[in-house]
């Protein structure tokens, strides 16, 4: 039995090492909401809302998330008992559209909350088998192919298990030949479109088999799973979706049309881990592969992310790049490391593995709400 006692808002602020370009703007500074879930039981865990600055990736936005934590998602939730967290994700749903990254700080939450309560770790109480995960590493948008050249060899040489590139019109076939060329034919590279592409790009989209990537990700509009299904009858390259992916039931119309052969999963876009775990549970029956995506997450986010990409299904590398790849100082403690290409997934400790810096968070915040 859960039941939530408070929900604690706090926003912050965390400067990235460097700009990080995609083909729908830059982020130089994230703002990330964070929310302190206390149960009545008396155990506190820390989640994160991924939402961004601006609606660019989703319609929601860190500022509609907090709207909609403060008026509708918080008094569904608190002073409830829930057998489950499933059954919150439940009570989120039920006349409730929407707001899936609002529903998921909370929903992941109460996960990380009920492995507390029962002394586990979060990845066995998520059902996840591994002790170590894979990783790989997403670079944005660069000025010339010869940096995003240089910036994979530095990223291979790292150790990184996967080499993603962010891509859009006029900065991709260039850009990739040059990274294929810098790397040779053995490393696994893929491509990041965010949707930036039309069906009538297909012909320069075609021309990417060229390069024998792992994926091609998202290239149109999320919505349109009938023009990828075009796209894939006529490319090799196996097509990823992601934005495209919202629920297990579109997940099984992507499989049902061949509109991609490999699921990008973030729990955060899907409404959690009920969602992410149906999603996974579906993608592994149907033999395709899935892999966990990043949203420019602290180390809270990340533990959550670590601890869904233990999971058995999760084959691919994950966009699971240490702390020091993104922030001059995490809010976690350790910080997240990675070895090898390989980060370590918790799995002694109870809950989310890592301790949350409160005073570093305090330095940062720059409002706050308590919901009781």
């Amino acid at each position: 039995m859960i039941e939530l006692r408070t929900i604690h808002l706090r926003e912050i602020r965390l400067d990235l090492r460097e700009p990080f370009r995609i083909s729908s703007g830059v982020v130089s500074e994230r703002r990330i909401l964070l929310l302190e879930l206390s149960s009545r039981e008396g155990h506190s865990v820390w989640s994160e809302c991924v939402a961004m600055e601006r609606p660019n990736y989703t319609s929601e936005t860190i500022d509609t998330a907090w709207l909609a934590l403060e008026r509708w998602i918080a008094p569904r939730v608190l002073g409830r008992p829930f057998d489950h967290p499933r059954d919150l994700a439940y009570a989120l749903e039920v006349d409730f559209r929407g707001h899936r990254m609002a529903k998921a700080a909370v929903e992941m939450g109460t996960w990380a909350l009920a492995a507390v309560q029962e002394g586990v770790s979060l990845s066995t109480y998520l059902g996840g088998e591994r002790h170590r995960v894979e990783t790989g590493i997403s670079i944005g948008i660069q000025h010339s192919p010869d940096t995003l050249a240089r910036k994979a060899r530095e990223a291979a040489a790292r150790g990184y298990r996967k080499i993603k590139l962010k891509i859009e019109p006029g900065a991709d076939l260039d850009y990739v030949r040059a990274v294929r060329q810098a790397l040779g034919p053995n490393v696994h590279m893929a491509v990041d479109a965010n949707a930036a592409y039309t069906p009538e790009q297909a012909d320069d989209l075609a021309r990417l088999d060229d390069f024998d990537l792992l994926m091609l990700e998202q290239p149109f509009e999320g919505g349109d799973l009938v023009r990828h299904a075009r796209l894939q009858a006529r490319i090799a390259t196996p097509i990823c979706l992601d934005e495209s992916i919202t629920s297990s039931a579109r997940a099984q119309d992507m499989v049902d049309l061949d509109a991609g052969r490999i699921v990008n999963i973030k729990p955060g876009r899907v409404g959690g881990f009920s969602q992410s775990v149906a999603i996974h549970d579906l993608c592994r029956s149907r033999g395709v592969p899935v892999w966990c995506g990043g949203m420019l997450e602290s180390g809270v986010g990340r533990a959550y992310n670590v601890a869904l990409a233990s999971l058995p299904g999760f084959t691919l590398p994950g966009d699971l790049s240490p702390s020091a790849r993104y922030w001059a100082r995490d809010i976690v403690e350790p910080e997240w490391t990675m070895e090898d290409g390989l980060v370590q997934v918790p799995r002694t400790d109870p809950g989310l593995g890592v301790a949350v810096n409160v005073d570093a968070i305090a330095d940062r915040t720059v409002r706050e709400r308590r919901l009781a």
